[in-house]
């Protein structure tokens, strides 16, 4: 998954800098950090940074490193102060350890590990063409390594291995009910009852409302198994290799994403924050997720959302009574009644990264906060405050 570097380096040290002066260094930040196995990006630019996705700031692009964002166990980051403010340094030592020494990743691998390789968001158009399970042998309701099942739509060679996956919601968002308000975005989890019909969009809730239009955003599928063809045909069968739980009819079956994970993104600010991004899931919580959970962006790269992007997330005031000027019961408050309600100001929740970008979803990780993130929460550039 990620690119390994030759073993051997012969008397490489190169020296990386930059200026910035906009930049702020953390409190008790080290004058040098030898890099470890297990450390990330986000990490180590904390121990550094008061901002952690300003690091790019602070490096120089060498012409002769592919990418110098790129950091290995072993080694060494020095941090020095120039005239136009804080920069690094990188000592590369002459000798790797041994051939195992990756690149650190921007965040932790382990917490995001099911999406690297088994969350996947589709459009319309690909959803409703998707082959599908119409049968398991000897008519089982269920199938298990080892079994055969019945795939209608599939154009596929035998022997070819592919995916098996399952829908497990759709999303879409909603036009606001007044101009000026950001769309909400709803997901919706499927009805077994209504069946592969019952998942199409147009099948689903109402396009239109009397605001405006409703715009689908994706179908959210787990990938949970792997099989291969071993006859073609409509149905074609193929043969369970592995599966996390039962195959069943109505699965899709898609070929293998060999790359689901790019290594290659560093921590940055967007260049600009998409209209109307907001939390619309948790992947492994109900009401509210915290640092190093995963979380559903209601907006992807049509919309300019990319892997690295860090933003912070927000929660709208909540609106209060003001009963020192307006008093219970008081004239006062009776015939001024919106006076007499205030938004408080915009709370700041924490940090999230972009890990994985579809269309018109994304996922990130939270990465700090002061307050449990939830369902709603918009985001906002991390540079600046609403």
């Amino acid at each position: 998954m990620l690119k390994k570097l030759p073993a051997l380096l012969t008397g490489l040290i190169i020296t990386l800098t930059a200026y910035a002066a906009s930049v702020e260094l953390a409190d008790r930040h080290p004058d040098s950090y030898t890099v470890r196995r297990g450390d990330t990006l986000w990490d180590i630019s904390a121990r550094f940074l008061r901002k952690p996705w300003l690091w790019p700031e602070i490096w120089q692009v060498n012409p002769q490193v592919k990418n110098p964002h790129l950091i290995y166990p072993g080694d060494v980051l020095n941090l020095g102060i120039g005239s136009g403010g804080p920069y690094l340094s990188t000592e590369q030592p002459r000798v790797r350890e041994s051939a195992i020494d990756e690149a650190i990743p921007p965040i932790p691998l382990s917490a995001i590990k099911q999406f690297l390789k088994h969350a996947r968001i589709l459009g319309e158009d690909e959803f409703e063409h998707a082959p599908h399970v119409v049968g398991i042998e000897e008519n089982h309701l269920r199938g298990t390594a080892g079994q055969l099942i019945y795939v209608r739509g599939l154009n596929a060679s035998v022997g070819q291995k592919l995916a098996v996956l399952r829908p497990v919601g759709r999303y879409y968002d909603l036009p606001p009910e007044y101009e000026g308000q950001p769309r909400d975005a709803v997901h919706q989890e499927p009805d077994d009852r209504a069946g592969r019909p019952g998942m199409l969009w147009h099948h689903g809730p109402g396009e239109f409302t009397l605001q405006g239009r409703v715009r689908f955003l994706g179908y959210e599928v787990m990938e949970f198994g792997n099989v291969e063809v071993t006859r073609s045909g409509d149905p074609a069968s193929l043969l369970v290799a592995y599966s996390d739980f039962e195959v069943k009819a109505g699965d899709l079956v898609l070929p293998i994403d060999e790359k689901p994970y790019d290594d290659q993104y560093i921590p940055h600010s967007p260049a600009k924050v998409a209209d109307g991004m907001r939390v619309i899931a948790f992947t492994d919580a109900m009401n509210a997720v915290g640092r190093r959970q995963v979380v559903a962006l209601s907006r992807g790269g049509e919309q300019g959302v990319g892997n690295g992007q860090v933003y912070s997330i927000y929660q709208t005031g909540e609106v209060v009574r003001d009963s020192s000027e307006y008093p219970p019961g008081s004239a006062r408050r009776f015939f001024n009644p919106k006076d007499s309600k205030v938004r408080l100001p915009p709370e700041f929740i924490g940090h999230v990264m972009i890990f994985r970008t579809f269309q018109s979803v994304s996922y990130g990780l939270v990465m700090d906060g002061v307050k449990p993130v939830k369902i709603g929460n918009w985001l906002h550039d991390p540079d600046s405050t609403p």
